[in-house]
């Protein structure tokens, strides 16, 4: 445990010594998920060997999802400059591919084992989750990841994630898996259809999964859908018809609202004769492609706030959801345990009335009644045995008593899964029951373990602090009064 709250400190300090450099707002949040951390301590929310900031991908990411033959590579090369996916009508890819920038002329491509075992990356120690689905499957990560570098400077202070399409049966619980898991970490998540096939048939419940992430999230609108190959359709019918195919097509999936980015590449690109069609198609993927790209390079901006977000959104979980939560679960518990004493002393009273009322049972009570229990150096050794006795009857209802305790919290942590239905939530509030049900606490004591007026406060400060955070970044952007600004009286944040 030392060595892991260590290693937690080095990961920390790492993050620190980057963030001086390149985001001085982020620097300042860092040590606001600090603060965090040292409540959660307190009341048990996390282990010392975590930390709310680790929890947290600080890198801005951009992850590109869709079925196979779709057109991802193609537009990550295209996005690239460079030929980095292999491209084709086929699987051609069926692994998470993550890109990053390199100093490097030559492109690298390293195993999977390289994002699994490096914190910075948003992979880290994702073998853990993959095994919790599929037993065995985590330590198989190199057939899952896999690592890729390339010098270009559209890729500079930004990493891409290429997903593989969703038809590997065999592999698809473990796939679906690591997509929830990079859709919560990504800033912007490129949707990518395949104009071609408005009815995906087979692929229709992939489809549901997929869209099913995006139509209930706070952060909806981190999600582009997009129809590329549309230059496949001029023949077919008019653009509008397509997308309009297209839009019935996922109603039915769910996906009711959003915009559809209509795009294809001109290398691949099909022959438009009509001269007509062929400047409305160019106009429509030109215009798009532009949004698109515009929203790929903001991606870094966006990742601050999201950061932020999540320290605000972290702060007001632990004061309006964990605490209220932790109070209602210990009130249910300690119901439960006095109503199982209470059942037990009803039992005990019986019972001891019955044994009580036998003529055998009449000089052991008397001999009870007759000990001198402030000298018991005057006991015979059948006043021991007796003594004895009475302690062994004593020692058996304290054990009940504790053994009610255990029961009626393993009651109460089976109704967590259908209350707390966040995944987050509900580990920190079973981490935290368990604290506040051991054994040493007192049953009386009604106030979560670790909360105090103290902590609140700090707790508070975080949810001010987070504010300043955000005012710190717009003042890079907006200036409502018109007024001129010394830049040196505020921090300033470097966009890479």
């Amino acid at each position: 445990m030392f060595d892991n709250t260590n290693q937690i400190e080095r990961r920390l300090q790492s993050l620190e010594k980057h963030l001086k450099q390149e985001n001085p707002v982020l620097l300042q949040v860092v040590q606001s998920f600090r603060e965090l951390d040292r409540v959660a301590y307190r009341m048990g929310l996390l282990s010392r060997e975590d930390s709310f900031a680790t929890q947290v991908p600080w890198w801005p990411l951009i992850s590109i999802l869709g079925t196979f033959s779709s057109g991802k590579s193609t537009f990550i090369n295209s996005y690239l400059g460079q030929k980095l996916q292999r491209t084709g009508n086929q699987a051609v890819d069926d692994k998470f591919t993550v890109i990053c920038y390199a100093k490097e002329d030559k492109s690298h491509t390293l195993p999977g084992l390289a994002l699994d075992s490096d914190p910075r990356f948003p992979f880290y120690e994702i073998g853990r989750e993959v095994e919790h689905v599929v037993s065995g499957e985590g330590r198989r990560i190199d057939s899952y990841l896999q690592l890729k570098t390339c010098p270009t400077e559209a890729l500079r202070g930004k990493i891409i994630i290429d997903s593989p399409g969703f038809d590997a049966d065999a592999q698809r619980t473990s796939i679906l898996r690591i997509v929830d898991h990079i859709i919560n970490l990504s800033d912007l998540v490129l949707v990518f259809f395949d104009a071609r096939h408005p009815e995906p048939g087979a692929m229709r419940d992939t489809l549901e999964h997929l869209v099913n992430q995006t139509i209930s999230r706070h952060d909806s609108n981190k999600f582009l859908y997009i129809l590329n190959q549309i230059d496949c359709t001029a023949r077919e019918a008019n653009l509008e018809d397509v997308v309009a195919a297209w839009q019935r097509s996922l109603a039915q999936c769910g996906l009711t609202a959003g915009r559809f980015y209509q795009i294809f590449d001109n290398d691949a690109a099909n022959p438009i004769d009509d001269e007509t069609v062929k400047a409305h198609y160019l106009a429509r993927r030109d215009e798009d492609m532009a949004d698109i790209t515009l929203r790929m390079q903001r991606v870094e901006v966006e990742r601050a706030y999201r950061i932020i977000g999540v320290l605000e959104n972290t702060a007001k979980m632990i004061t309006e959801e964990v605490v209220p939560k932790m109070s209602e679960l210990i009130g249910r518990w300690r119901k439960l345990v006095l109503t199982m004493d209470g059942v037990l002393a009803v039992i005990v009273f019986i019972l001891g009335s019955a044994v009580a009322s036998s003529p055998v049972m009449e000089p052991v009570i008397q001999g009870l009644l007759g000990l001198n229990w402030l000298d018991p150096q005057t006991w015979g050794w059948k006043d021991m045995l007796l003594a004895l006795g009475a302690a062994a009857v004593g020692t058996g209802l304290v054990y009940l008593h504790f053994m009610a305790r255990r029961f009626a919290r393993f009651l109460v942590l089976r109704t967590l899964p259908a209350e707390a239905r966040k995944h987050d939530l509900r580990n920190l509030v079973r981490s935290a029951f368990l604290r506040n049900t051991r054994s040493v606490r007192s049953l009386f004591q009604k106030v979560p373990s670790g909360w105090s007026p103290g902590t609140r406060n700090r707790v508070l400060r975080v949810l001010k602090d987070s504010d300043m955070y955000v005012q710190n970044l717009n003042d890079q952007f907006t200036n409502p009064s018109g007024k001129a600004t010394n830049k040196n009286s505020k921090v300033q944040l470097e966009v890479s």
